[in-house]
């Protein structure tokens, strides 16, 4: 079913032309479909069924990507969208409602900025800090954040959707009432955080490691939660409980 899933995820995408995550995004999403689509067929799913329910799990790219290259409604937002930042010195500015939609922002500074409600769209932020930052309502979706650093920051109703974010780092961070939806989190780690009314929706879990992190009333629906980490981790009882049906290694957690 492989090229089936390629052919899903170009069709996918196809509507919405080029932008400056796409490809990374692309290769991303596909790994983590091949990943829940593997999982379906070794629990006895038939090749079809599996197929169905993994892209199923993947939901409406236009949810989303409507906006990744808007009008823009002020000036100060629309100098934003589409520019090209790399290796820019953001941190510590307030960039309240800004929107970097379409833009090329990898390897900026964003350390300990106001992002509140921001919007990263289509957007490539590979390599970005945004350590220490304040991320309350921001959006990021499409987008390819591989690598990022989140270490510290504050992710209070923070979204990430169809985004790649292999490798990222969420160590000592504090995230409440966030959601991720079939986003890859390949080996990236959320050691010593704080999560709490979270869910991780047809995540893309390989190698994910929570070592020292609380988890309380997280939801991991539809996520391959068997080849994440989670030595070392403090969970409640009822995100056990969860965790626990879904097949996930738990031996080494205390439950709290």
């Amino acid at each position: 079913m492989k090229k089936e899933l390629e052919q899903f995820i170009t069709t996918a995408f196809k509507p919405y032309g080029e932008f400056p995550a796409k490809a990374d995004v692309m290769r991303e999403l596909l790994g983590n479909l091949q990943d829940k689509y593997e999982d379906l067929v070794s629990q006895g799913k038939s090749d079809i069924d599996a197929y169905q329910l993994a892209i199923d799990s993947f939901g409406d790219v236009s949810e989303f990507m409507d906006e990744v290259v808007p009008s823009a409604t002020s000036a100060s937002v629309q100098i934003l969208k589409g520019v090209a930042l790399e290796d820019a010195d953001l941190s510590e500015t307030t960039l309240v409602d800004a929107q970097f939609n379409g833009s090329a922002i990898q390897n900026t500074n964003f350390a300990h900025a106001d992002l509140t409600n921001a919007q990263f769209k289509g957007a490539a932020v590979s390599q970005a800090s945004f350590a220490g930052s304040n991320l309350t309502d921001s959006i990021f979706s499409a987008s390819d954040v591989q690598n990022a650093n989140f270490d510290e920051a504050k992710l209070l109703k923070t979204q990430f959707k169809s985004s790649a974010l292999k490798s990222a780092s969420f160590n000592n961070t504090q995230i409440e009432g966030a959601y991720l939806k079939t986003t890859d989190l390949t080996t990236a780690s959320f050691n010593n955080s704080t999560i709490s009314d979270t869910v991780f929706h047809s995540c893309g879990l390989t190698g994910t490691t929570f070592d020292g992190a609380t988890l309380k009333n997280v939801s991991f629906r539809g996520s391959v939660v068997k080849k994440a980490i989670f030595d070392g981790a403090h969970i409640d009882k009822v995100t056990y409980a969860l965790l626990k049906g879904a097949k996930a290694n738990l031996d080494n957690v205390t439950i709290i």
